[in-house]
């Protein structure tokens, strides 16, 4: 049995103060209270990490719309049917506020029988023409019903929409298209629900014009775990192995923490290819002696070699009967606080979003999941808060690349994929950035708090709010966003711009193995230009450039604090550990970036390679014979320079003439203005051939 290689991607500690549990007088939590002063918008989007309270928080704000907007029903849309016991009856008023949130039995459709279609979709018009005032319905439902009644069924009605990633706005996505009807005819209020932090992976889920509408309302991972009373750590690693996963499972699934284990898709190159079934008996012969199922629950009861029974709910067994006793045991309401109810879950496509089990510590999933989204939905089964639980961890097992495969291709795709999704997290749970010019006459914000030596007009400054976790920093030659779309991208979607940048395969291969050859600026610059360019295309060139520049600098910032960290532990210097300085390290990090640099501008950000620190990670974890091998494959196939890449890099070469009053010269020492010089000069070239025949 082989030991996997270790990625310790990621380890962040929180301060536990206990603010994101406390509720105000209306019984509300803070990011609760935060989306009902919103409660007047007509479109609103709410991004909330699981757990945070996203269900109730559409409760206050459906109530009040009933109440006092005017509003005569309000219907909650959720993805699957799970989902739909999250908004059962709660009796709001106990704790303050001024009315109970009450659903009739019979108008919540994810507790009836039967197909999201036919009588489903009927019982939608029975309520709407009831005086009832609240009905549940997966997504499905609702899309069968908007095609059967039409937009103007639903005037004057609130339409809530949980798990908002779900929809795109690509055409072919019916959900996508039904939001985008209701809102063309505006009779309508949208509260729109995410657990994430980038909308559609690939594509967005609305069209910038609509998109425009909505208010938004951010409460961010940071703000939650730093708040919660007992979780104080999440981890966050990626392991290579080689052979079966089987043979390497006990080496990072510990039967003494609560997990849930996804197992691979069968078309999976994870797969064992015997079948999902014969998989889960295997984990269950390496975790000890199999004694038979429960009776009651339909738990898997396995004796440990310390004789311990460990109770395990199998998900990938889809057999109606037993399926059905598992959920039902999962699912039981008096065992919600019992710790030792069930020890370990095993589930193929089940048990991510809108799944509650607030003992789970680990969640370990085997094989890469091409999304995004889904990755950050597993990551947050872990991230409940419970008495007792002070430390959560996600785990990516994924078979290593192996030269000698015939996929190995794809072998080396889905290790760019871990990557990416290690950047994202990395992302993802930093504090909110705020970038500032640098000018003579900036003055410290209220809230912020600048270090011991406080806030010092001659040099950069980097302050922290604890109240809103945000991280403010000085940059010199920053570009300031114009518009008010700008500032909202700047304010809202960095991480979605980050997301789209790491995804991007050319240049997540160039920043990794171009090695001496990379000149930064041309994935800082060009590509995520480009990106921009392709996601906003409203925006005209100085905002482009003013949103390129804050995102870059959001990525880099996250990736250089990690550095000065690690470089402070190996010298034993920097900040003292993590846990005495009171969840400062990351910004500890930021601050020791920054305060290296004789004078931080936007120039020297746009200088760093934003791969450089996943590659040093990655050659501590891969053996250097197989690294060598990934890094030969990728440049077999690297083109030197393609014509959308020469058009690109003319077009930042009009850029530095305007600054530098002259073209790039092509014989500088300067990389990157030669860079721009030799696209000019492949252009030239192609026009010369074009011209000659």
């Amino acid at each position: 049995m082989s030991q996997p290689n270790s990625i310790p991607c990621v380890s962040v500690t929180y301060a536990r103060d206990g603010s994101s549990t406390r509720s105000n007088e209306l019984g509300m939590r803070p990011m609760q209270e935060r989306a009902y002063q919103k409660r007047g918008e007509q479109y609103l989007l709410i991004k909330s990490p699981p757990a945070s309270g996203k269900s109730r928080a559409l409760m206050f704000i459906a109530l009040d719309k009933l109440e006092n907007q005017g509003l005569k029903q309000a219907i909650v849309v959720v993805p699957e049917r799970s989902i739909g016991g999250s908004f059962h009856d709660e009796p709001l008023s106990q704790f303050g506020f001024f009315a109970d949130w009450r659903v009739e039995p019979r108008w919540n459709l994810c507790d009836a029988a039967g197909s999201d279609n036919g009588s489903k979709v009927d019982s939608v018009m029975t309520f709407l023409e009831s005086g009832d005032k609240v009905l549940i319905c997966t997504h499905a439902t609702f899309r069968f019903a908007m095609e059967k009644f039409g937009p103007e069924a639903f005037d004057d009605r609130l339409i809530a929409v949980d798990e908002f990633h779900h929809i795109s706005a690509n055409p072919d996505n019916r959900l996508g298209e039904h939001v985008r009807q209701l809102m063309a005819r505006d009779k309508v209020h949208i509260v729109a629900m995410t657990g994430s932090y980038f909308r559609g992976d690939a594509e967005a889920v609305l069209h910038p014009d609509d998109e425009s509408r909505f208010d938004t309302v951010t409460y961010t991972y940071y703000e939650q775990l730093n708040g919660y009373e007992y979780l104080k750590q999440l981890d966050i690693g990626y392991f290579f192995y080689s052979g079966s996963y089987i043979d390497d499972i006990t080496n990072v699934l510990d039967p003494d923490q609560k997990t849930i284990l996804h197992i691979p898709h069968v078309a999976s190159r994870e797969s064992t290819k015997r079948g999902k079934d014969t998989e889960v008996s295997e984990i269950l012969g390496v975790l000890g002696d199999w004694q038979g199922k429960d009776d009651i629950t339909g738990f898997d009861l396995v004796k440990r070699a310390d004789g311990r029974i460990l109770k395990v709910a199998d998900l990938v067994d889809d057999g109606p009967d037993r399926h059905a006793k598992v959920l039902a045991a999962l699912k039981n309401h008096a065992q919600k606080n019992n710790r030792d109810h069930v020890d370990i879950i095993i589930a193929l496509g089940m048990a991510k979003e809108g799944f509650d089990w607030i003992w789970c510590e680990h969640a370990l999933t085997v094989g890469y999941r091409s999304s995004l989204t889904e990755i950050i939905q597993i990551i947050g089964r872990a991230t409940r808060d419970a008495k007792g639980k002070t430390r959560a961890r996600f785990t990516n097992l994924i078979a290593e690349p192996d030269a000698s495969e015939q996929a190995v291709t794809e072998a080396v795709n889905d290790t760019l994929k871990a990557i990416a999704a290690s950047l994202l997290m990395e992302q993802v749970l930093a504090p909110r950035f705020e970038f500032k010019p640098k000018h003579p006459g900036n003055e410290p914000t209220p809230g912020f708090n600048y270090g011991p030596e406080g806030y010092d007009p001659n040099r950069t400054n980097v302050g922290y709010n604890p109240a809103t976790g945000q991280l403010q920093l000085e940059i010199k030659g920053l570009a300031d966003p114009k518009s008010k779309e700008a500032e909202r991208i700047c304010r809202e979607d960095l991480n979605e711009l980050v997301t789209a940048f790491v995804q991007d395969k050319a240049a997540l291969e160039k920043g990794l193995f171009a090695g001496e050859e990379l000149v930064p600026e041309e994935l800082t610059q060009v590509r995520m230009g480009k990106i921009i360019q392709e996601k906003f295309p409203n925006l005209d060139d100085e905002d482009r450039e003013a949103v390129r520049q804050h995102a870059i600098a959001a990525l880099n910032f996250v990736q250089q604090a990690k550095r000065a960290l690690d470089e402070g532990e190996n010298t034993g210097g920097g900040s003292e550990s993590v846990e005495a300085s009171n969840n400062t390290a990351l910004i500890d990090g930021v601050r020791k970036f920054a305060m290296d640099m004789r004078e931080l501008d936007i120039d020297l950000i746009d200088r760093i390679n934003p791969f450089s620190e996943a590659y040093a990670i990655l050659s501590k974890s891969m053996n250097e014979e197989r690294l060598r091998q990934v890094a030969a494959i990728i440049a077999a196939k690297r083109a030197t320079l393609t014509l959308d890449e020469a058009r690109d890099l003319a077009k930042r070469a009009l850029i530095f003439k305007r600054e530098k009053g002259r073209l790039p010269s092509i014989t500088t020492a300067d990389p990157w203005e030669k860079r721009m010089a030799e696209g000019i000069a492949f252009l030239q070239r192609k026009a010369r051939e074009e011209k000659n025949g």
